[in-house]
C-alpha cells in the first residue's frame, strides 16, 4: 500500500556544516588513533601481552567487518531483487560497505605480525607431528592465506566502490540506465560476496581450531554478519532522524521493515548456530565436538570455564531478541526499537569474542586490550563512515524508485 508522495528539505538530506555528524570524523578519528596507540603500547609488555593484543585486535576487526558486509549484502539484494521499500536506506549502507578498505588495512597486522601467535598451524613443529594438519597443509599454509586474504578484500572493496559510485553518479546525471546495470551484476556481484564470505571464515575463525571443521559455520557466520549490519543501520537511520535529519523521507514504515529484517535473520541465526551443533552433537565425531566441549564443558579443573558465556549468547542472541522484537508495535515504536537494534550489536560482539577467544584462554577471561582494541577499530571505523556520509546526499536522490520508497507503507 502507498500513500501520497511528502514534501522534503534538501537540507535534510545532506549532513550540514558545523553539525555534530560533521565533527564526527575528526572526532571519531582522533579516538581511534588515540586507542590503536595505546593498544600497540600495552602490546609490548610481555609475550602474553601480544598474544592477547593479536586475538582482541581479531575480535575488533571482524566485528566491524561484519557490519561492512552486512550492509554490502543489503545493496546487493536490493538491486538484485530491484526492492522499492529500502531505496532512502541504501545510500547509508553503501557508505558503511565502503568502510572495507579501510578495515583492510587494519587487518594487516593479523597477517603480517600475528599469524604464528593466532593460527597453530602456522607453526612448522606442530605441522611435522600432526597427520590432520599435514593433510590440510595445502589450505592451510601462510602463501594461501594472504593470498585469498587480498583476494577477499579486493572483491569486497571493488564491489562497495562500484554499487557507492554507480549510485552517486545517478544523483548527478539521473539517468536509469545505472539502475538498470547495477541490477544486472548483482547477481554475479552476490555469487562473489558468498563464496568470499564463507571462505574468509574458514580461514579467519574456523582455522584458529584448525582441528575443528564445519561446512555450516560459512552460513554461521554469514549470518550474523547480517544481524549486524540491520542493527548498525537502525541505530544510525534512527540517529541521524533524531539530529533533524530524515524527516518526512524514512518514516515508521521503514523502520517497521528493518525490524522486520532484524528479528528475521536473528531468527535465520539461531537456526543455523542450532543446526551446527546438533548435528555435530548427534555424529559425536571426536574432531568436530572438542569445539563445542571446550565452550559447553571447559576443562577437567573448571568444567564451567565457558559455559556462562555460551548461555549468555544462546539466551542474548536468540532468546531475549526472539520475543522482544517479535510484535508489531515494538518496531514501530523507535526508541524500543532502538533498544533492540543496539543490543543486538553487543550480541554480535559476544559472538565475534566466544568464537575468537577460547582459543587464547581456557578460562574466560577479559583483558584491557579488549576494550582498547575495539575503541581503536571503532574509531577509525567510525570516522571513515562519516567521511563518506559527509562527502554527498544521504539519500539517493535521482534514483528511480525513490518517490516508490517515500510513498511506502506496511499493510
Amino acid at each position: 500500500m502507498a500513500h501520497g508522495p511528502r514534501i522534503v528539505r534538501l537540507d535534510q538530506l545532506v549532513i550540514r556544516p558545523g553539525s555534530g555528524w560533521a565533527r564526527l570524523p575528526l572526532i571519531a578519528g582522533v579516538v581511534g588513533v588515540v586507542f590503536t596507540v595505546l593498544s600497540i603500547v600495552l602490546a609490548m609488555g610481555s609475550k602474553e601481552s601480544t598474544k592477547q593484543f593479536f586475538h582482541s585486535w581479531l575480535v575488533a576487526v571482524v566485528f566491524f567487518l561484519c557490519i561492512g558486509l552486512g550492509c554490502l549484502f543489503f545493496v546487493l539484494i536490493h538491486h538484485a531483487t530491484k526492492a522499492g521499500w529500502g531505496v532512502v536506506v541504501r545510500r547509508l549502507a553503501e557508505n558503511l560497505a565502503c568502510t572495507v578498505p579501510v578495515l583492510a588495512v587494519l587487518f594487516i597486522p593479523v597477517v603480517a605480525l600475528g599469524m604464528y601467535d593466532l593460527f597453530h598451524w602456522t607453526h612448522a613443529d606442530a605441522v611435522a607431528h600432526d597427520r590432520l594438519l599435514q593433510v590440510k597443509e595445502p589450505w592451510l599454509n601462510e602463501t594461501g592465506f594472504w593470498i585469498r586474504t587480498v583476494i577477499y578484500f579486493v572483491v569486497w572493496s571493488g564491489l562497495a566502490l562500484y554499487f557507492r559510485n554507480a549510485s552517486r553518479r545517478q544523483d548527478d546525471s539521473g539517468d536509469e540506465a545505472l539502475s538498470r546495470r547495477m541490477a544486472r551484476f548483482s547477481p554475479v556481484a552476490v555469487a562473489l560476496f558468498a563464496i568470499t564470505l564463507t571462505f574468509a571464515g574458514f580461514d579467519w575463525l574456523m582455522s584458529l581450531e584448525p582441528h575443528w571443521y564445519s561446512t555450516m559455520f560459512g552460513v554461521y557466520f554469514f549470518a550474523g554478519t547480517v544481524v549486524s549490519a540491520f542493527a548498525a543501520l537502525t541505530v544510525l537511520t534512527l540517529a541521524f532522524e533524531r539530529s533533524g535529519h530524515f524527516r518526512g523521507v524514512i518514516t515508521g514504515e521503514h523502520f517497521h521493515d528493518l525490524g522486520k529484517l532484524l528479528f528475521a535473520f536473528t531468527v535465520f541465526w539461531a537456526y543455523i548456530a542450532f543446526s551446527q551443533f546438533f548435528l555435530i552433537w548427534y555424529a559425536n565425531i571426536p574432531e568436530e565436538t572438542n569445539w563445542f566441549l571446550s565452550r559447553l564443558h571447559g576443562t577437567a579443573d573448571n568444567p564451567a570455564a565457558w559455559r556462562p558465556a555460551t548461555l549468555l549468547l544462546a539466551i542474548g542472541h536468540f532468546a531475549v531478541p526472539f520475543f522482544f522484537l517479535m510484535p508489531r508495535t515494538i518496531k514501530r515504536n523507535r526508541t524500543l526499537l532502538l533498544i533492540g537494534a543496539v543490543w543486538m550489536l553487543v550480541m554480535h560482539l559476544w559472538d565475534v569474542f566466544w568464537l575468537v577467544m577460547p582459543n587464547l584462554h581456557r578460562e574466560m577471561t577479559f583483558s584491557l586490550l579488549d576494550l582498547t582494541s575495539l575503541l581503536g577499530v571503532g574509531g577509525l571505523f567510525l570516522a571513515t563512515a562519516g567521511w563518506l556520509l559527509s562527502r554527498g546526499s544521504l539519500v539517493p536522490s535521482r534514483d528511480p524508485r525513490l518517490v516508490e520508497s517515500l510513498a511506502f507503507e506496511n499493510i
